[in-house]
């Protein structure tokens, strides 16, 4: 399986420069695409901080991307964990959601941290 970096993910999602965006479905047409947590988690960022995506297109993007027939997410499980805890709590981000479900999944909380939003998530410690 073939896999894509940040900005094709980011051409895909934000639709902003046309060649790059048929260059980047052609890419996705051809066959599977493999996107690694952190690309997921780097496109998001960019969403987020450079376009202003508020909290809820981000998590409709994210849902978007885990049910697309030709993308497999890594670890979709703990993708789809960190979204459900985006939802409920946006104001934690994105990527410290995935921080935490990752740590999670590998059975390796509390998950310490100094960021109040993210302290008050299950499985996690404010030090």
């Amino acid at each position: 399986m073939r896999a894509a970096d940040t900005n094709v993910l980011v051409r895909l999602l934000a639709r902003d420069d046309a060649t790059q965006l048929a260059a980047a479905e052609v890419f996705l047409a051809a066959g599977p695409v493999w996107i690694s947590q952190l690309v997921l988690v780097e496109a998001i960022w960019v969403l987020g901080a450079l376009y202003a995506v508020r909290p809820l297109e981000l998590s409709e993007a994210v849902q978007r991307l885990l049910d697309h027939a030709s993308l497999s997410i890594q670890d979709a499980d703990v993708v789809a964990a960190a979204l459900a805890l985006f939802r409920r709590r946006p104001g934690i981000g994105f990527s410290d959601c995935m921080v935490l479900e990752i740590a999670r999944k590998a059975g390796h909380l509390p998950l310490a941290t100094f960021d109040g939003a993210l302290a008050r998530a299950e499985g996690a410690k404010r030090l």
